[in-house]
């Protein structure tokens, strides 16, 4: 199937699977799924400044649906994730108009491309390393409790090995302050969470989707959010901001909205089998679950910016 707009031709079935699968994934881990999604379009020969637009277009559609989900879950605090979006949209921009700038080198592909690897892989090993320390904390913990105590215990922990650090962060004297009951926080300055939503927000902007693969973990481990309601809220925060930089992307010509409602095809269904899952996975599981997949993301760049685009 031709797509003029991006100048490749693409199997629309392939296209379809690498949603479905992103998808499961979105709806699993409460992020865009561009770090599968933008590197899977890269590989099938699609101009990278193209990949971020199209990218954000998909996952509107995928996030809405996952988020309906999660929302009878009781998984989104929807107070956070109104807030996050005033730090999130300034970032899609600041980082869309990074992009506008790139374009007018030849070296936009590789400055991306690099971008995402280094990005993709930092968060796996950091995750890793975070993950199974708190796993080997809770089955310290564990061991010391009785038997009852055990099954309560591993049932409804998340506790994060960095919770002190986000204890920090949520003592930080700088007002406003806002409580999030949803969420089980008593008081935090609305600064540390505009900041976080920024940082998602310029990733989204600059590399594509709604960049959940950073918002998600900065929300667990700086804002102190339980792993499934950050999931939730992720998800209800990027249908606003990936609908923001969409817009932004189709105006400076780096949307192509046919491959993008393809893909929704296959990925409005695997969100709601991504989200139902979550309810079957403690918080730090889910967490060790999502290592691999910025890994196989970095791998398809790689391969991408060695071989060269099919097009070209």
């Amino acid at each position: 199937m031709d797509f003029p707009l991006s100048g490749t031709h693409i199997n629309p079935f392939a296209l379809i699977a690498v949603g479905f699968i992103v998808g499961i994934l979105g709806g699993f881990f409460g992020v865009g799924g561009s770090f599968l999604a933008g590197p899977a379009l890269f590989g099938f020969g699609v101009p990278m400044n193209i990949v971020v637009g199209t990218d954000l277009a998909h996952i509107v559609g995928k996030s809405i649906v996952a988020a309906r989900k999660h929302r009878t879950l009781g998984n989104i605090d929807l107070r956070l994730g109104g807030l996050m979006v005033i730090g999130t949209i300034a970032g899609v921009e600041a980082g869309a108009q990074l992009i506008q700038e790139l374009k007018k080198s030849a070296h936009i592909d590789m400055a991306v491309g690099i971008s995402f690897i280094v990005i993709l892989v930092g968060i796996s090993g950091f995750m890793t390393w975070e993950s199974l320390r708190t796993l080997r904390m809770n089955r310290d913990r564990n061991a010391k409790a009785s038997k009852s105590q055990k099954n309560e215990v591993s049932s409804k922990q998340d506790v994060s090995a960095f919770g002190h650090i986000a204890k920090k962060i949520q003592n930080i004297p700088l007002p406003p302050y806002i409580s999030l009951p949803a969420s089980g926080i008593e008081r935090i300055s609305l600064w540390s969470i505009v900041i976080v939503a920024f940082v998602g927000g310029f990733f989204s902007g600059f590399l594509g989707g709604g960049a959940g693969y950073i918002r998600m973990p900065s929300m667990i481990y700086l804002l102190g959010i339980p792993t499934h309601i950050a999931v939730g809220t992720d998800l209800f925060e990027i249908i606003i901001s990936a609908g923001y930089g969409t817009v932004t992307h189709a105006l400076k010509g780096n949307v192509d909205i046919l491959i993008a409602l393809v893909m929704h095809t296959g990925a409005a269904i695997g969100a709601q089998i991504g989200a139902t899952l979550t309810q079957y996975f403690a918080g730090p599981r889910i967490r060790l679950a999502f290592i691999p997949l910025p890994i196989i993301g970095a791998i398809i760049v790689i391969h991408g910016l060695i071989t060269g685009h099919p097009h070209k």
